[in-house]
């Protein structure tokens, strides 16, 4: 599979350092590969893509994507177009990481995971969709939260 997937932090609410954008480039194409072995449909966007664009944004920038895109109100974790872009919520995933004493960088993972997921046609709509992405989102995000990951970016 080559896909890149290129991790840009634009905002300044929350500290990201560089060296969690790295890593979490890493192991994207890992995540894209696992997020394709368990895709909802076989002809799923994400088998289609080049390239994925991830931007951390603030929560103004999320909540102006999610009332415009979606028309809903608020900010939110993650935001995801099928042509190959993934909005995360940097302010969110810190009050998430801390409501769930998660480390932020394994939110944000989680968050990137979760957008994957959607390039691969899962869906959240439904509460029985919902739980087995979720289960498959989790299941994810252990295999690749290694030591060696989670010492990166700690």
């Amino acid at each position: 599979m080559s896909l890149e997937i290129i991790i840009g932090n634009h905002q300044q609410a929350v500290d990201i350092p560089e060296v969690w954008l790295t890593a979490l480039e890493e192991v994207a194409s890992q995540a894209a590969t696992l997020a394709i072995h368990h895709a909802a449909l076989e002809d799923s966007p994400l088998c289609h893509l080049a390239t994925i664009e991830v931007a951390l944004v603030d929560d103004a920038t999320s909540e102006r994507v999610h009332r415009e895109f979606m028309d809903i109100e608020g900010a939110t974790d993650v935001i995801t177009f099928h042509h190959g872009e993934i909005v995360i919520g940097a302010e969110v995933a810190m009050r998430q990481a801390s409501e769930y004493a998660e480390p932020l960088p394994r939110e944000i993972l989680r968050y990137l995971v979760h957008g994957l997921l959607h390039l691969a046609s899962h869906d959240d709509e439904q509460p029985a969709e919902r739980e087995k992405m979720q289960a498959v989102q989790e299941s994810i995000v252990a295999s690749l939260w290694t030591p060696d990951l989670a010492q990166r970016m700690l």
